[in-house]
């Protein structure tokens, strides 16, 4: 969690230092007025990147050469500190040493971003999925990340052997990692999604009070069809792979989903029930992820898009009971009022890139 934070010359932000509660923080403001570039602050420090762009220049304020972050996390006051210059790139350090990976620097600040269009979680296909999936086991299953990238290397070197055309016994020498390394991730999967739906099904109900007698249950795919193992499928299907020129079957093609009374969710949800329904998704994460002791940053962009104030109220009053540190934007300054009467809430007006 932050203690401090710091940005400088990030695109309207000329300079801005904030020193945020631990619990929720309310960044109320005009539409262009910066309150979502805060969160895009804090996305690029615990990241690396931007959910904004892909090109971190077009974060540089106008005129200027480079932006600055700088912030101190609660527990252990560690400093970390990022810049990016057109010319020198991007520079991060972490407790006063230059950065080495980027994921010791998301272990160090686990984060969750949530944006306006969370319905995306529906419309981009498995790989977001599969992505918010991992984020809980990066952080609460030690041997994880260590399987998901051999798993990912021996996929690569698969792939640049059928590219290749490599004969199909030269093909298979990749075989057997593939398969130890994704049976393991599809089996931590699993378990994973298990966890969240028991947390899920107490969540939603709460966000969503209409669905409260409804039956939530996991659909999963693994990436191979489930009546076969995964060593047996891609035995069978080498010579689809080399017509294709990849390996279709293995865990990079899982997907999951909870379905709600055997319905998906897409089908019959609107707009402002998926993004309760993508909330309570992130919500179980912060709580199973609580079971390993690690303490994390929710962002949450636009919380009025969609829904209206009572479900408002009543995702601020479950995030109150969480131990988590969020930052929540809105331009609806009613908000305010709801902050008066809680101490975990912490009020910050923004225009023009500057506190109020």
């Amino acid at each position: 969690m932050l203690a401090e934070l710091t940005i400088r010359q990030l695109r309207n932000i000329s300079a801005l230092s904030l020193s945020p509660s631990l619990g929720i923080n309310l960044l109320l403001g005009e539409n262009g007025a910066g309150k979502t570039s805060i969160l895009e602050a804090i996305h690029l420090l615990a990241l690396g990147r931007s959910f904004r762009t892909r090109s971190l220049k077009q974060l540089i304020q106008f005129e200027q050469q480079h932006l600055q972050i700088i912030s101190k996390t609660v527990d252990h006051k560690t400093p970390i500190g990022l810049q990016y210059g057109l010319t020198s790139g991007l520079e991060i350090r972490l407790n006063n040493a230059p950065l080495k990976k980027l994921s010791d620097l998301a272990s160090q600040l686990p984060l969750q971003f949530i944006p306006a269009n969370c319905h995306q979680f529906f419309e981009q296909g498995p790989k977001y999925r599969r992505q918010l999936l991992d984020w809980g086991l990066f952080h609460v299953e030690p041997s994880f990340n260590f399987h998901w990238q051999a798993y990912k290397k021996v996929v690569q070197q698969r792939n640049s052997a059928i590219r290749q055309h490599k004969k199909t016994d030269e093909i298979q020498l990749w075989d057997a990692h593939l398969v130890s390394h994704g049976d393991e991730i599809s089996k931590q999967r699993i378990k994973r999604l298990e966890h969240l739906l028991a947390e899920f099904k107490i969540i939603f109900p709460r966000l969503c009070p209409s669905h409260k007698n409804s039956v939530f249950s996991l659909k999963y795919r693994s990436g191979w069809p489930k009546d076969s193992s995964l060593k047996d499928t891609i035995a069978a299907t080498i010579e689809r792979d080399k017509q294709l020129g990849y390996t279709r079957s293995g865990s990079h093609a899982a997907d999951w989903s909870f379905k709600v009374d055997d319905y998906e969710p897409n089908e019959v949800f609107s707009r402002g029930q998926q993004k309760l329904f993508f909330i309570a998704l992130c919500m179980a994460q912060i709580k199973t992820t609580q079971q390993g002791n690690i303490k994390s940053i929710l962002l949450i962009d636009d919380i009025s898009s969609e829904l209206d104030a009572s479900h408002q109220e009543i995702i601020l009053n479950e995030l109150a009971n969480l131990s988590v540190q969020t930052f929540i934007t809105s331009t609806d300054n009613s908000l305010a009022d709801i902050a008066k009467n809680n101490a975990d809430f912490t009020t910050f007006h923004v225009k023009q890139g500057q506190l109020l």
